[in-house]
């Protein structure tokens, strides 16, 4: 590839600085070019962090530059359409943070101007580069858990008090768990079986006095056979006092994958670790998922070992083979996908308040 692609990024919170620019910097086909950054404080201030990049404290200013080619939307979900759509429509490639829109039909419709303004619009699924997703898929691909019946996919943590720092995540009106973590679990799910034939949804609070309405663990069981068969439950609590949380338990014919703690990526990033230093995306053997498989009536357990991968860079080096090729196709994300994930999301919330199965 030749082209180098110069990158505005609108937003300057945990996403811009932890799961964004990192790896804008990290990947040798884009630049950090501009920043949007409203308010800078002494101790948080763009200019100061990325003295070689354009700040701007507007949007609407990034978004008419033209020398900018792609532009990254980090702000809370209920500016994503209005700032996609704007950005599409100014003919720049879009990259937008998940989760997608507050609204399937708002996702449908960002698909639709994307098409209609000739430009690659991707969504930040970012955990579909997890080295342990990877790892699993890479035992799917290849057969070796056969069959499978029953895949289990966990975000738990113990936190039982009420988060102290406000943001768009601990305000109901504007966030539940399941567009949240929600919209990863599904994602994962959806990206290796497609969507399920009807979804059954379990949402609500596990903290004690939570008297503020947020919502803040769920269960949805995504039935993919009518009759039986393959069920993946997506599940995340906020009550779980468990020193090694499960991440994954699939279950097949020939075997089965069972893996505790979570990537390592995000932990590491916020401890100040980047992509390409010495350790990066390194998990330790004492954390590897186990496979056990089933031949001639032995039943037998092995570690796996990770996958080899670049972390999240891989996302920004995938969508820069899509904008070289101009080919949707080839995007990390297709953003009708995770419209389709909102879909779901939305589904999880309606079966749950209606206590009933729904089709999808």
């Amino acid at each position: 590839m030749s082209k180098t692609y110069k990158v505005g990024v609108i937003g300057y919170g945990l996403s811009a600085k932890i799961f964004q620019i990192p790896f804008i910097n990290d990947s040798s086909h884009f630049t950090l070019y501009s920043i949007v950054q409203r308010t800078p404080k002494a101790d948080d201030d763009a200019s100061k962090d990325w003295p070689d990049a354009k700040i701007y404290r507007s949007a609407d200013d990034l978004i008419a530059d033209k020398d900018i080619d792609v532009i990254v939307i980090t702000t809370a979900p209920d500016s994503h359409a209005a700032l996609a759509t704007q950005a599409m429509k100014a003919g720049k490639h879009v990259l937008v943070e998940k989760p997608f829109t507050p609204t399937s039909s708002e996702a449908h419709e960002l698909c639709k101007v994307a098409k209609d303004n000739n430009v690659l619009l991707t969504v930040y699924q970012n955990r579909r580069y997890d080295i342990d997703f990877l790892t699993l898929k890479s035992l799917l691909d290849e057969g070796a858990l056969g069959r499978v019946v029953d895949f289990e996919t966990h975000f738990d943590r113990h936190r039982p008090e009420m988060p102290v720092a406000q943001s768009w995540k601990t305000d109901p009106a504007n966030n539940s768990v399941v567009f949240d973590i929600g919209t990863h679990l599904m994602d994962q799910v959806v990206s290796v079986f497609g969507l399920p034939k009807k979804i059954t949804g379990f949402v609500g609070t596990q903290r004690q006095g939570n008297t503020s309405g947020l919502e803040d663990s769920f269960t949805a069981l995504l039935h993919y056979d009518v009759d039986g068969g393959l069920t993946a439950t997506c599940k995340a609590a906020v009550v779980s006092a468990e020193e090694a949380q499960l991440r994954f338990w699939v279950k097949g014919e020939k075997g089965s994958f069972k893996k505790f703690y979570l990537d390592p990526q995000e932990d590491q990033l916020k401890a100040g670790k980047r992509p390409g230093q010495g350790g990066y995306g390194i998990e330790e053997e004492a954390k590897y998922g186990v496979a056990t498989s089933v031949s001639g009536g032995n039943i037998e357990s092995r570690k796996v070992t990770p996958v080899e991968i670049e972390g999240y860079t891989a996302f920004y080096n995938q969508f820069a083979k899509a904008l070289e090729a101009k080919d949707e196709k080839l995007l990390p994300v297709d953003p009708s996908a995770a419209a389709d994930v909102i879909r779901l999301c939305e589904l999880v919330r309606e079966s749950s308040k209606e206590g009933r199965t729904l089709l999808v």
